[in-house]
C-alpha cells in the first residue's frame, strides 16, 4: 500500500471525506508529519515513526495510532465507539470528534519524541 494520498484516491467520496478529515486534523495538530506506511498501512509519520493510520474496513472506519497507550489515553471519551487495544472504530455517521483526534496524536507524538 502506498501513501495516504494514494489510499484516499481509492475510496468512495463519502469514505474519503471522513478519513481525510481525521488525517487533516492529525497533520494540523502535529505539523511535522509526512506520509508513509506503518505496518503496511498508509500512515502519517512523525520523526520517521508511525503516528496514525486511518483505514476503511467492510463494516467501519478505524483509527490506528500504533500504540495501546495512546488509545488508552482517550478511551474515557469514547462512549458510543467500539475500542480495542490498538484501534478506535467509527462510522461516517458517528465520526471521531476532532478534540479526541488531537489529543490522540499529541499523546502519540510525545511517545515518539521520548523514544529518540
Amino acid at each position: 500500500m502506498g501513501t495516504v494520498d494514494d489510499y484516499l484516491a481509492t475510496l468512495t467520496d463519502e469514505d474519503r471525506a471522513a478519513i481525510a478529515r481525521v488525517y487533516r486534523v492529525a497533520s494540523e495538530t502535529v505539523p511535522d508529519t509526512e506520509q508513509g506506511t506503518g505496518y503496511g498501512m498508509p500512515a502519517l509519520l512523525f520523526r520517521g515513526k508511525a503516528l496514525l493510520s486511518v483505514m476503511r474496513t467492510r463494516s467501519h472506519l478505524g483509527v490506528y495510532p500504533f500504540s495501546a497507550d495512546a488509545v488508552a489515553s482517550v478511551r474515557g471519551r469514547l462512549d458510543g465507539f467500539e475500542v480495542s487495544t490498538g484501534a478506535i472504530r467509527f462510522t461516517r455517521e458517528h465520526p471521531l470528534p476532532d478534540d479526541v483526534v488531537r489529543d490522540l496524536v499529541l499523546f502519540r507524538a510525545e511517545q515518539i519524541g521520548a523514544k529518540r
